[in-house]
């Protein structure tokens, strides 16, 4: 990518930034206000040195003696105005902005397809959310800011120096040229370092994550030496590409200011000969130099804003990357208010986006309404990745599968899902009550509703027992209830949810016997009046199923009832005799 392509680029994503600030054009206006008031009062200020200096200290005149101070008090009182204005405006529209970005992401996590998770680590998606849109926050402020109000500025005391001695203003035309090349040359410099640490951030963020969740794994094998490295690489690279970026600021600000004083050196030594500027008197020499010095601060503030933008570019790039990733595919129109339960598998064959070979071939299955349909088969099979189908967590390859003759592609996944119940082998709780957790499908739902779940899924006998009953607050994940504990509220929720068709992946692994025994008698009078999708290891307790369904590499090897299948002594049989064997 050239250079020009590069600053167009970046010019397309900032003026798509600013765009996010449109609602809160009100407050902008109001903001710009404040701005042009603040920039008003730093040229009356240098203006004002000019009576001060000629009337009150060489020609000692009554009035400017007592004018000049009066004047000066408000003009510093109405900057207080302008100034207040200003900031806490663009403050206000930035966070407003923050607001909106992190909205927009944290919906984009809720919309994303599940393969883009399976891909993507979390703490690069918790980095944007975290960190870049911090560096949007600056961009969309103090850039803002200084852009408009050191602008206004500059521009007003550059006319005034004009108005007043436009020879030695001329000076200033002379360094713009080198300023200007100098800004552009360290723009894409500033870009590529601030792409550089976002990426790292995300790096830092997901060793940090794993490391949280892997405590204990960590400690047993003793993996402390191995991640300290890891962590310690990223955070070491993470360190150098901040130091480049400040190096970089270090240099180009002090080399701008030298250019400008230089011109400004030039300014004192011909204000000083008489036979070069004959009317100079005390006050405007003051005033005019005074002037210069503030030019000099804003130019700047100028100068050093790019480094900011440049970082609240980059940033933007990674969120709008984000935010403009492709939804899951929801072309469906269709919403079925009820439905018996009845699902067909038709030559359905899916494959992973990035593997070239099939996991599951022309699969043909026909599960009738109420029947309780086991998937067992070794590992990779393609059992949880079959059912998976079903709830559109992934999309088939081809073929058709249909829910009461409705091709499921035809409804809208919030409808389709609104029939399915889910208790998976890797419970999820939020960090709430455990009322809330139980009645997360309808968190309105009724308390009396809430407790008979509960109690169909053994889960009230401990519940009662927590300090809060209910209302006790989980801990993130769940961390404060034991697995079979967080098992049982997972299938409490199911149960509440009360849909006609139900998924259950290892839905009692997390039990000990005698837990795991009230949990099936539970589920046994669950699945009597849905049709349920059981992927099971522990083949013990799917022997009442209607119908067992063996896949070996993605393909149905075998369908039949316990019975049938032992009988004919091929492979669930084979899977049943190993398994009795290890658990003997």
């Amino acid at each position: 990518m050239t250079r020009k392509s590069q600053n167009n680029a970046a010019a397309i994503i900032y003026r798509r930034l600013l765009t996010y600030s449109l609602p809160y054009w009100k407050v902008f206006i109001l903001a710009v206000i404040g701005m042009m008031i603040y920039a008003a009062t730093q040229v009356s200020f240098a203006q004002i040195l000019e009576p001060m200096m000629d009337g009150g200290f060489v020609e000692k005149d009554p009035d400017s003696m007592f004018w000049v101070p009066v004047i000066l008090v408000l003009i510093f009182s109405v900057r207080i105005v302008g100034n207040f204005l200003s900031e806490y405006g663009m403050a206000l529209i930035a966070r407003s902005v923050i607001r909106d970005l992190r909205a927009k992401v944290f919906h984009k996590i809720t919309v994303l397809p599940t393969s883009y998770f399976d891909t993507t680590s979390s703490g690069s998606v918790l980095s944007k959310m975290v960190y870049d849109i911090e560096q949007i926050a600056a961009a969309t402020s103090n850039v803002v800011l200084v852009l408009i109000r050191d602008g206004i500025t500059v521009i007003g005391l550059f006319a005034w120096m004009l108005y007043r001695n436009p020879l030695l203003t001329l000076i200033l035309f002379v360094i713009a040229p080198f300023v200007v090349a100098i800004v552009y040359a360290i723009s894409k410099r500033f870009r590529t370092l601030s792409t550089r640490i976002q990426n790292s951030m995300g790096g830092v963020t997901d060793i940090t994550e794993e490391a949280i969740k892997a405590n204990q794994e960590i400690k047993i094998f003793g993996g402390q030496e191995f991640e300290k490295k890891r962590f310690l690489d990223i955070n070491q690279y993470n360190r150098r590409q901040h130091l480049k970026l400040v190096a970089t600021n270090a240099i180009s600000s002090p080399t701008i200011q030298l250019i400008v004083a230089v011109a400004f050196a030039l300014m004192i030594y011909l204000a000083t000969k008489p036979e070069i500027i004959p009317d100079m008197t005390a006050g405007k020499f003051v005033s005019f130099l005074v002037g210069m010095m503030m030019l000099l601060q804003h130019a700047k503030r100028l100068t050093t804003v790019n480094m900011v933008l440049q970082r609240g570019i980059a940033a933007a790039e990674s969120v709008f990357s984000f935010i403009d990733i492709e939804d899951e595919v929801d072309q469906g129109k269709n919403k079925i208010e009820k439905i018996k339960g009845e699902v067909e598998f038709k030559n359905v064959s899916f494959a992973y986006s990035n593997e070239p070979e099939n996991v599951l071939s022309n699969i043909t299955l026909t599960i009738k309404a109420g029947e309780t349909v086991a998937f067992v088969g070794r590992s990779g099979a393609g059992k949880s990745t079959l059912v998976s189908l079903l709830p559109r967590f992934y999309d088939k390859t081809s073929g058709e599968i249909k829910i009461d003759g409705y091709d499921i592609e035809t409804l809208t996944l919030e409808n389709l899902r609104s029939h399915i119940a889910l208790v998976n082998q890797n419970v999820t709780l939020f960090n709430d009550t455990v009322a809330h957790n139980i009645a997360y499908s309808d968190l309105s739902g009724d308390e009396s509703k809430i407790i008979d779940a509960a109690k169909a899924a053994h889960a009230l006998e401990f519940i009662d027992k927590l300090s809060d009953g209910m209302n006790t607050i989980v801990g993130e994940d769940g961390v404060l209830l034991s697995g079979g504990q967080r098992q049982r509220i997972a299938i409490a929720r199911a149960i509440f949810k009360d849909a006609p068709i139900l998924i259950l992946d290892e839905a009692t692994s997390a039990l000990d016997t005698e837990s795991e025994r009230h949990i099936q008698a539970a589920l046994d009078e669950l699945i009597k009046t849905r049709t349920t999708l059981v992927i099971a290891h522990r083949l013990s307790t799917i022997e009442e199923a209607d119908k067992i369904v063996v896949l070996d590499k993605g393909n149905i090897v075998e369908v039949g009832t316990h019975q049938e299948l032992i009988t004919k002594d091929s492979h669930y049989a084979a899977l049943h005799k190993l398994q009795f064997k290890n658990e003997r």
